[in-house]
């Protein structure tokens, strides 16, 4: 197959990222730490010829909830902290790929360079970071803050510590170790480049003290939407993460990120648009309408009121089978999610409960079906340009993912739509990245 073909990831959400996932009579209670279960997937994605395993981190309890009890019912409080799950994931996979976030909020830049390289050499060349700025306010509770940094602030830092952690990263050119036992030299100096950055919100020496990562740099995901969003990822994101619920806003939003690339001297296909998606899968329609009647019957009403205080505030007080209210003006949440659903709910009159029912996926895209009808859908978003590939989304554990390596790889494949080898060793290397080269040898040819 010499078309263009989807890229892939398996996104892990705690216990699964349905809401009454983990309450299903064949989950696996407590999966989110179960690191057996987790190497058993890494092994079956890896077969299956995922590019990557995604973890969305947050660094935090991430819960609205109103008070304890409400927080109670969400099942996706206790989760490995991911990058030191990402270690040990590399050493049983050898192709596979895995990103994670790292907050640019609550961290520092040379901390991020330095894990993130570590993890680099560790896996051969498989790792990216997810960049986020952080969205919830529990996280600034636990990072000295009394609230969260107001969202254009957050940005603007999150611009600047990149910029950092790519000068970390650049701190020694590709054969700057020479490792030199006649000589006794272990590096080359003239191939070493000290940081000394510094900007607004950070002053950092350098240098970094681990080796440039094998790929140049980890590949860079991105997962705002928002404007501010979309113009960091024109400037950096290679895997453009993001929640689109129909194809038109899909196409929309993947014309509108894509066209601020060249901007910064980027092309268009240096980036891919990876949505999320959570396929709700049955051998028949009907088996898997069942199976999404039951997830929703499971969403206990205190997880979805507490899900919808960012964007309504505490609807505690108001009947679940009574209209939804007006969303507020603004949030410091996700605003993006936001602003989505808010245009969502002009003109519609629904009720609370059934807002609970829709939102069940945190925002993403729900399919029903058979393989066969989730294969088109995400075939049709393919090709008409709305997304590179997906994020793939499991509402629980392991069933539904067993599922996705059994069922659905294979008629993606059947299809041409997926590939059955992996391309390289390196993560860039089979998304099709280009590695990116060393500041001085971009000045050096551009002086030739």
């Amino acid at each position: 197959m010499t078309g263009r073909q989807m890229k892939l990831g398996l996104n892990l959400v705690g216990n699964g990222a349905h809401g009454g996932g983990w309450r299903m009579p064949d989950a696996h209670v407590g999966s989110s730490l179960d690191f057996q279960l987790w190497k058993r997937l890494a092994i079956l994605a890896e077969r299956a010829k995922f590019h990557f395993m995604f973890w969305a981190d947050g660094i935090a309890v991430r819960s609205s909830a109103r008070d304890e009890t409400q927080l109670s019912y969400d099942s996706r409080i206790d989760v490995f902290e991911p990058l030191t799950v990402m270690a040990a994931l590399a050493a049983v996979t050898e192709r596979m790929g895995f990103v994670a976030s790292a907050s640019t909020t609550y961290n520092e830049p040379y901390h991020v360079a330095r894990k993130f390289a570590s993890l680099d050499h560790i896996s051969g060349g498989r790792v990216g970071w997810n960049v986020v700025t952080s969205w919830s306010e529990q996280e600034a509770l636990n990072f000295g803050r009394e609230a969260h940094m107001e969202h254009s602030l957050r940005y603007k830092r999150a611009e600047e510590f990149v910029d950092v952690v790519f000068g970390l990263w650049d701190s020694w050119e590709d054969d700057a170790f020479i490792r030199d036992k006649a000589t006794g030299q272990y590096f080359d100096p003239v191939r070493l480049h000290t940081p000394h950055h510094r900007g607004e919100h950070f002053t950092v020496r350098g240098p970094l003290n681990v080796a440039r990562p094998l790929q140049g740099y980890p590949v860079i995901a991105q997962a705002g939407s928002s404007g501010p969003g979309q113009d960091l990822a024109g400037r950096t994101a290679e895997l453009v993460y993001t929640m689109q619920k129909s194809r038109a806003d899909a196409v929309a939003f993947y014309s509108s990120v894509k066209s601020r690339f060249a901007a910064h001297g980027r092309s268009a296909e240096s980036s891919l648009v990876m949505p999320g998606m959570m396929p709700i899968m049955g051998r028949t329609l009907q088996e898997a309408k069942d199976r999404a009647e039951q997830l929703q019957e499971l969403i206990h009403p205190e997880l979805g009121l507490a899900a919808l205080i960012p964007s309504f505030g505490d609807l505690g007080g108001h009947p679940l089978d009574g209209p939804v209210p007006a969303p507020l003006a603004d949030t410091n949440s996700v605003k993006s999610a936001h602003a989505r659903l808010a245009k969502e709910m002009e003109g519609k009159s629904i009720t609370i409960r059934q807002l609970i029912h829709q939102r069940s996926a945190s925002g993403h895209h729900v399919v029903v079906g058979t393989p066969a009808s989730i294969a088109d859908e995400m075939e049709d978003w393919f090709v008409n340009r709305g997304c590179d590939g997906w994020n793939i989304l499991p509402p629980f554990f392991p069933a539904p993912v067993e599922e996705v390596f059994e069922l659905l790889i294979p008629e993606l494949q059947r299809r041409g739509l997926f590939h059955t080898e992996y391309e390289g060793k390196t993560l860039r290397e089979n998304l099709g990245l280009a590695r990116p080269a060393h500041p001085a040898k971009r000045s050096a040819a551009a002086a030739e």
